[in-house]
């Protein structure tokens, strides 16, 4: 056997630059896209070595803030519907530490990206090394430990030769669409260093394919038996559909049986938007179309979602006797809410889903393409109209506004993707969004994390260079994370970022409000200290200073003027406008279930909590509350 002498981080950095996937299409295109580094001492004398010698065959980029290069992997690999990667390396200690919240994030949104945290020394003789933890009880343990339960996929090298096995697990983990999610391999900064005898074949990695899973020929058996005793079905698109490549599929079936599609937030633009039968989302952030027809369905047919809370309301929102069909990769999602589970991929499903002369009744349908038109016409309305006298626009006058910035609104629906992640505008943006395919919506929305807009943003980018990357934030969100427009302009990748500036956390104060609670510590103006002072927050001249080219807006007329120059131009752009904290969009909606305290003093608590209370009911009798 042909062997290479080479160090861990060497045979890592080779195994990575070969790996070889065929898309879709057919096209053979890398896997690893690149590498995310912020080099310390855990992995710049290794892991740093390996990458800067084969820079050219593994592209490496540097970023300002650990969690914000994994968003941009994370990211890059959404947009890509999760058929390619990219890694990210960090140092020990806080470096690493700063991946957790994006391994939660992918782990939770069910995306792929390797993380390559640096380690403390295997052989320990210089311990404790700087930055690292000590356990007082387990002499194995460090930080990257924390790693475990937020990834799918979890390896400490101690030899380099171990990885000759790890990374094709972990290739493996990434690629198995069942399995999808972040992977780290935690690389002890000695180990990092120690050379082995190679094979040259771990060198020439086989061609990676993705797996589509058919169906069990029961379990098809029973999803068609399902569907010819249906009505009034109802399909809840999620990430699933557009992750196989499935939308095509869909709108076809959908057309053929008559059944009226919902979307999930991940599953935003499996269908376009002016198709008859999309409804648009479903939801605590859904349109009235869909949550109406979810009300009355007699069968949910569920595609490659995991009904989280926000998709069924709480478990509240679909008719309490209409079962549920669940088409899923992962058994454990199908399974969920007691569904009929279908798992094979939903693609596959689609194709061979075909219940003999079966379609939905023709008032049903018909009702969901009224219920769907008039949701659109009330979108454009929304979207269009102007604020009232004497009040600051908000989300939905500014998703309008960007929207119609373009040349073509129609072709904007098709080229634009808009990226976003927490706070009321995820909630906007999926009811009012227009999303022509799919990709051109990404939101995260299942981790809900602040913070990953403008890096999501720039993995984006990379992904689709040809598009126009507009990223939406929030000024709590921007002030969370915001180096990374540095980044977009360092690496000549332009973005648009809008920051609606409401002043604090509308979204949460309008929650603890509705929760009885008086408003305290969400808007900046209610968390003022003793000695402290109202700030007021440039963003435009902040990030002025980042590099960009930013612009303070007056109001929605002065940011679709903006808008068009901002498209116009070559480098990235901040555009900042003033919103109100206080005005959504009153359509649409459903329950959600947050706690209430059953004993308060206040009565505005005790309301509330008489409303969910009433909510809880709705849920069904297992999940009422006992007195």
């Amino acid at each position: 056997m042909a062997t290479l002498r080479l160090t861990l981080a060497q045979a890592l950095v080779r195994h990575l630059a070969a790996l070889r996937i065929e898309l879709d299409d057919g096209r053979v295109v890398p896997y690893c896209a690149g590498v995310w580094a912020i080099f310390g001492h855990g992995n710049v004398a290794g892991l740093g070595e390996a990458l800067a010698a084969h820079r050219s065959d593994l592209p490496v980029y540097r970023a300002h803030n650990e969690q914000a290069m994994a968003h941009a992997a994370i990211a890059y690999a959404k947009a890509n519907f999760r058929q390619r990667i990219m890694a990210a390396t960090t140092s020990i200690g806080p470096g690493a530490t700063n991946l957790l919240t994006a391994a939660a994030l992918a782990h939770v949104n069910r995306l792929p990206v390797l993380l390559l945290p640096g380690d403390v020394f295997a052989s320990r003789a210089p311990d404790p090394v700087l930055q690292q933890v000590e356990d007082f009880q387990a002499g194995d343990l460090s930080a990257n430990d924390a790693f475990r339960p937020l990834v799918r996929y979890f390896d400490r090298i101690t030899r380099p030769e171990q990885i000759l096995t790890a990374l094709p697990r972990a290739v493996q983990v990434m690629t198995d669409p069942a399995t999808c999610g972040p992977v780290c391999l935690a690389l002890p900064q000695d180990v990092q260093t120690m050379a082995f005898d190679c094979p040259a074949s771990f060198l020439e990695p086989a061609l990676l394919h993705i797996r589509r899973p058919a169906p069990d020929a029961r379990e098809l058996a029973a999803a068609n038996e399902l569907l010819c005793a249906s009505r009034r079905p109802l399909v809840v698109a999620g990430g699933g559909v557009p992750y196989s490549r499935a939308g095509a599929t869909l709108a076809a079936w959908a057309s053929a049986h008559g059944v009226p599609v919902a979307e999930t937030q991940a599953g935003k633009g499996s269908l376009a938007w002016d198709h008859a039968l999309n409804v648009g989302a479903i939801g605590v952030t859904g349109s009235p179309a869909a949550n109406a027809l979810a009300a009355e369905a007699d069968l949910v047919i569920a595609v490659g979602t995991r009904l989280q809370d926000f998709t069924s309301g709480s478990r509240a929102l679909f008719a309490p006797q209409a079962p549920c069909l669940s088409i899923n990769v992962q058994a454990l999602d199908a399974g969920k809410h007691g569904s009929v589970a279908l798992v094979a991929d939903a693609r596959v499903v689609l194709a061979a889903l075909r219940p003999g002369g079966w379609c939905a009744d023709a008032a049903w349908t018909a009702r969901a393409q009224q219920l769907a038109s008039a949701w659109n016409e009330r979108v454009s309305a929304l979207t269009t109209a102007p604020p009232p006298e004497g009040e600051l626009p908000y989300d939905a006058e500014v998703i309008g506004a960007v929207r119609d910035s373009a040349a073509d609104a129609q072709s904007s629906a098709g080229h634009d993707i808009v990226v976003c992640a927490a706070g009321t505008l995820p909630a906007e943006l999926h009811k009012l969004w227009r999303s022509a395919q799919p990709g051109n919506y990404h939101v995260e929305y299942g981790y809900s994390c602040m913070g990953y807009e403008i890096a999501g943003g720039l993995g984006v980018k990379l992904a689709r260079p040809e598009r126009e990357v507009i990223v939406m934030v929030g000024d709590g969100s921007y002030l969370m994370l915001n180096a990374e427009i540095a980044t977009s302009l360092m690496l000549g990748l332009k973005l648009i970022v809008v920051v609606l500036d409401n002043r604090g956390y509308g979204c949460i104060q309008r929650l603890q409000l509705a929760s009885g609670s008086p408003r305290f510590n969400n808007l900046l103006e209610d968390s003022v200290g003793d000695a402290g002072r109202d700030v007021r927050i440039d963003f435009a001249a902040h990030a002025r200073s980042l590099g960009a080219e930013a612009v303070h807006v007056a109001g929605v007329a002065e940011l679709k003027a903006a808008m068009q120059q901002a498209r116009a131009a070559r480098s990235t752009q901040v555009v900042v406008i003033d919103t109100s904290p206080w005005r959504t969009t009153p359509d649409g909606g459903a329950w959600w279930e947050v706690a209430i305290p059953e004993v308060s003093e206040r009565a505005e608590v005790r309301t509330a909590r008489e409303q969910y209370e009433a909510g809880k009911r709705k849920q069904g009798p297992a999940q009422e509350i006992s007195e």
